[in-house]
């Protein structure tokens, strides 16, 4: 069922019956884009606190007392997983942006050889959403004279040619996010007795997930229950293996 885009007039703009038409839907999608970004850095987060905290449990359970191993272990497991991360996500957004690049392009070309025919493409794209027809033509008509590039990219594409993503950004979130998550489990190896290392970790990092857990479940608008158990069960067996496997080759040698 198609639903009815609500949207704002004002008259800012001089000889038009409508100055400017800004789709509510429009702010929504921004925001949309902010929580991706913010869900996406907590999930750094998650994978900076889950595989290292498996990494240094693995390694402790061999020796808790080897702290220069312990350290050595953590420093260059952040470190590798940190740029591994932010050049994956590098190469996926730089994609992206080529992707929108070559959309922008083609939209520029379309409108320079039909104007005519995108504003007529642009009321039906606004009739197919609800609005009534005369509405849809004043709608398209209004946007094309004011943006026409802009009305066609946010509509069709959900694209803002003034502002496209971003790969070093995004990059350098997803290693600061991994960096951040991953300082706990080895600030709680380094700092603790080596006695107690590996169970003050588990409830240092089951403590964390918890936390991102629960603030992924408000972003997400999902349960908070399930949301915190995946990751509190994830990260259990995470760290109970590495444990066994560190456990058993450490006694092997």
């Amino acid at each position: 069922m198609t639903t009815l885009i609500p949207f704002t007039f004002s008259d800012s703009v001089k000889g038009s019956p409508v100055a400017s038409i800004a789709p509510v839907a429009q702010k929504k999608e921004s925001l949309a884009a902010r929580l991706n970004w913010l869900r996406a850095g907590v999930l750094g987060a998650n994978d900076g606190i889950v595989s290292i905290s498996g990494l240094l449990v693995g390694v402790a359970a061999v020796n808790p007392a080897n702290t220069k191993a312990i350290a050595i272990a953590g420093v260059a497991g952040i470190v590798s997983a940190a740029l591994s991360m932010s050049v994956g996500e590098y190469v996926s957004v730089s994609t992206q942006r080529d992707t929108e690049r070559q959309i922008v392009a083609d939209q520029k070309a379309a409108l320079a050889a039909d104007p005519a025919g995108q504003e007529k493409r642009l009321a039906f794209l606004w009739e197919e959403r609800g609005l009534p027809k005369d509405t849809a033509t004043l709608v398209a008509r209004t946007l094309s004279e004011s943006d026409a590039l802009d009305a066609h990219l946010s509509l069709e594409h959900n694209i803002d040619h003034d502002d496209l993503t971003n790969p070093w950004v995004a990059a350098g979130s997803s290693f600061l996010a991994f960096l951040c998550g991953s300082l706990l489990p080895l600030l709680t190896m380094l700092l603790f007795p080596p006695s107690i290392r590996i169970p003050a970790t588990f409830i240092a990092v089951l403590v964390a997930l918890g936390l991102t857990g629960w603030i992924s479940a408000i972003l997400g608008r999902a349960p908070r229950l399930p949301a915190i158990a995946r990751l509190l069960i994830g990260g259990s067996v995470a760290m109970a293996l590495t444990f066994v496997v560190g456990h058993i080759f450490g006694v092997a040698v």
